[in-house]
């Protein structure tokens, strides 16, 4: 006796589906582990090199001077904490799906950060 499995087949993605969905965490789930996450990485750094705390650089993604404790390398980009906690959520979540994306989308903040840094060497000139 042959049982008729196409059924079966047919419901399988449906169900996988559900099982994806019940085991997604939702947006604010996914923020506040990963705040824990960077974090962590923070203090990691500066427990295993104190000085990365006042050692400073600057982020590739947001164009501001970030201390390096809890920056993170994705590639040839440099970024800070928070913006590897943006990177990392963003990653979580779908939304981006390579680095790049989130440094195109972060150009009008860097342009910003370029806007400040010109405004303050122009003020210390001034004075």
């Amino acid at each position: 006796m042959r049982v008729d499995t196409s059924g079966v087949n047919n419901i399988y993605p449906l169900l996988k589906e559900r099982e994806k969905e019940f085991f997604m965490k939702s947006k604010e789930e996914v923020i506040a582990e990963m705040q824990l996450v960077v974090e962590q990485m923070r203090l990691d750094d500066i427990e295993e090199n104190p000085d990365s705390e006042f050692e400073y650089f600057t982020c590739h993604a947001c164009g501001e001077t970030k201390p390096l404790a809890g920056s993170m390398q994705y590639n040839e980009y440099r970024l800070c904490n928070d913006c590897v906690l943006l990177a990392e959520v963003g990653f979580e979540l779908g939304q981006i799906k390579k680095i790049d994306e989130l440094i195109d989308a972060m150009e009008d903040k860097r342009l910003e950060a370029d806007c400040e840094f010109l405004k303050q060497e122009e003020k210390k000139l001034q004075n």
